[in-house]
C-alpha cells in the first residue's frame, strides 16, 4: 500500500473509519430531520408516547395513524370503560362513546369512568369527562341515546373501528350488521362470571356476530349476570390492543380466532372460528 508522506497505514485506516462515522452521523441526522419535518406529532406527543413508539415495528408511523384515527366504543361500562381509557391513553384522536341510561350503585364495582358521587346521572357524559381529563387532546363524543338499528348505523359511519362491549344481544346484532354493511372492522368482546372471550371481525374476511350467535338466547339477562370488575377490566385492555392493531397495521389481530380465558384458574385457549355460508348478514360479502 502506498502511503502519503508522514502517514502510517494504521493512521490512514483510523482516518477512514472516522470519516465514515461522520458521514453516517450526518446522514442519520438528515434522515431524522426529514422524518420530523413530515411528522404530524408535536414534541410533547413524542415524549408522551415515547415508551410505545420504542416498540420495534411501531414507531412514529403507528403513532401518527392513531392520532388520525377514530374509534367507537359501544357501552362504556365495566368492559367498554377500560377499552375507551386505553384507546385514549394510546393516542387515538377521536372517540365516540355510546351508552344510554343512568349510573346506579351496582355499577360502581366495575365502571371505572364513572364517579361515585354521580349516582342517578347519565353515564355517557361522565365517561366522556373522565376521558377528556385524562387526555385533553382526544376529541370525545358522548352519545346518551338509546340504540336502534338506524341510530347505530349512523354512529358506526363516523369511525374507523368499532369496539363492541355491550352485553345486550340485540345491540350486538345491530352493531355487527351495521359494520358489515359499512365494511367497518369490529372488535367483539364479551364476558360472564369469571370467563371472557375476544375476537376481531372484518366484513367478508371473518365471521360476524350473527355467524357465531344467530339468535338471542332466551335465558340471557343483560343485567343479571355476575361480574368481578377486574375481569372485564382485563378484557378491556386486550380489546383495546386489538383495536390499536387494526388502526395501525401493527401486530397480528385475532382474525378468524376466538380467545377464551377463565380468570378463576387463569387458563387461556384460542379457537379457530369460521363464517356461516348461510348467514343472513354477511353471506356473499367479500373482503
Amino acid at each position: 500500500m502506498t502511503l502519503a508522506r508522514g502517514f502510517s497505514e494504521s493512521r490512514i485506516i483510523l482516518l477512514c473509519a472516522l470519516t465514515f462515522r461522520c458521514r453516517v452521523a450526518i446522514l442519520a441526522k438528515c434522515k431524522k430531520c426529514e422524518v420530523n419535518t413530515v411528522s404530524n406529532l408535536t414534541d410533547f406527543e413524542r415524549e408522551k408516547y415515547r415508551r410505545q413508539i420504542m416498540i420495534p415495528g411501531f414507531g412514529e408511523e403507528a403513532q401518527e395513524k392513531l392520532k388520525a384515527s377514530s374509534a367507537m366504543v359501544m357501552r362504556v361500562g365495566g368492559l367498554g370503560g377500560p377499552i375507551a381509557l386505553w384507546l385514549a391513553a394510546a393516542g387515538v384522536g377521536r372517540l365516540v362513546l355510546a351508552h344510554a341510561g343512568k349510573l346506579t350503585a351496582s355499577n360502581l364495582n366495575r365502571q371505572i369512568l364513572m364517579r361515585g358521587d354521580s349516582i342517578g346521572q347519565p353515564r355517557a357524559p361522565q365517561a366522556a369527562e373522565t376521558i377528556r381529563r385524562f387526555n385533553p387532546d382526544c376529541d370525545v363524543v358522548a352519545i346518551g341515546d338509546e340504540p336502534t338499528p338506524e341510530r347505530v348505523e349512523e354512529w358506526v359511519t363516523q369511525v374507523d373501528v368499532v369496539c363492541l362491549a355491550t352485553p345486550d344481544f340485540a345491540e350486538r346484532h345491530w352493531i355487527s350488521d351495521a359494520c358489515v354493511r359499512l365494511r367497518k372492522p369490529m372488535v367483539f368482546a364479551g364476558m360472564d362470571d369469571m370467563q371472557a372471550q375476544l375476537t376481531t371481525m372484518v366484513p367478508g374476511l371473518t365471521p360476524c356476530v350473527r355467524c357465531l350467535l344467530p339468535e338471542v338466547p332466551e335465558w340471557w339477562d343483560p343485567l343479571g349476570f355476575p361480574v368481578l370488575g377486574a375481569v372485564p377490566g382485563s378484557l378491556g385492555g386486550l380489546a383495546a390492543t386489538e383495536a390499536i392493531k387494526m388502526l395501525t397495521g401493527f401486530g397480528t389481530p385475532l382474525l378468524g380466532k376466538l380467545l377464551v380465558y377463565d380468570c378463576a384458574d387463569m387458563t387461556f385457549a384460542t379457537f379457530e372460528i369460521s363464517r356461516d355460508p348461510n348467514c343472513p348478514a354477511c353471506a356473499g360479502v367479500s373482503a
